[in-house]
């Protein structure tokens, strides 16, 4: 289930006229406390320092932090990278024109993310920067993990035209159109998906459970995050977006 805001101030601005968006989600109150407390038993926690402490597989995401809004302990995913967990713990990130593919097995009550910037690139450019490669690199670290394709579900995030120049390129409802068409060849429903329009996002997930919540961010400066979505630059999406609360119903 997703939690899209309507409270704040960003979901009574108007549409931008020729924009395009997707934005389709159920309802449902605000998260509880004992969000993991259904299912078969409590899910796996581990400590702040033991996910920092842990060696990272190319790509995966190490930036983790404790979520004060949600008491948890998270990790952000920047562009190009993933997180697959089955633990009791936030994955987040903050997408421009980049998509963010939320994957979740419910029998094996593990769940994922990733965060690409491009359909695809270079065949000898095996990167997450790129929808193609992310996707089944996404896939792949679940399976490990004991989900199976059949039992899958997603959740789309992102493709968002937040510079009026990137109008041209058409790198969200690029980004936007590959996922769609990736998720139905490969037979995972989409569950609910908030794309397109103008507005940036943060976009939080979690793996155990499946919820995942998106807050529309104003245009402070949409340069900026365009331009480190096309860097790619850890350090600075990371110094720039860390922190902040997700607004609830």
């Amino acid at each position: 289930m997703t939690n899209i805001p309507t409270g704040s101030s960003l979901s009574s601005a108007p549409a931008v006229p020729g924009t395009a968006e997707r934005r389709r989600a159920p309802r449902i109150a605000p998260l509880s406390a004992d969000i993991y407390a259904s299912g078969n038993g409590p899910a796996r926690e581990s400590s702040l320092q033991e996910l920092k402490a842990r060696s990272r597989k190319p790509g995966e995401a190490s930036f983790f932090y404790l979520d004060h809004h949600f008491q948890h302990n998270a990790v952000k995913v920047l562009p190009g990278e993933y997180f697959v967990s089955d633990e009791n713990m936030v994955i987040m990130t903050v997408l421009g024109s980049c998509i963010a593919a939320c994957l979740w097995d419910s029998r094996a009550r593990v769940g994922g993310m990733n965060h690409f910037m491009l359909p695809d690139g270079d065949l000898a450019d095996a990167s997450g920067r790129y929808g193609s490669y992310a996707m089944e690199l996404l896939i792949n670290e679940m399976l490990k993990l004991g989900a199976r394709r059949e039992t899958m579900q997603a959740k789309i995030f992102g493709g968002a035209q937040v510079m009026h120049n990137f109008t041209t390129m058409n790198v969200g409802e690029r980004n936007t159109n590959f996922v769609l068409n990736y998720l139905h060849t490969e037979r995972i429903p989409i569950v609910s998906e908030d794309v397109l329009d103008i507005y940036p996002r943060k976009v939080v997930f979690f793996p155990v459970t499946g919820k995942a919540m998106v807050k529309r961010l104003a245009h402070a400066h949409p340069e900026a995050l365009v331009a480190q979505e096309v860097r790619g630059n850890a350090a600075t999406v990371a110094k720039t977006t860390s922190g902040g609360s997700v607004d609830l119903f």
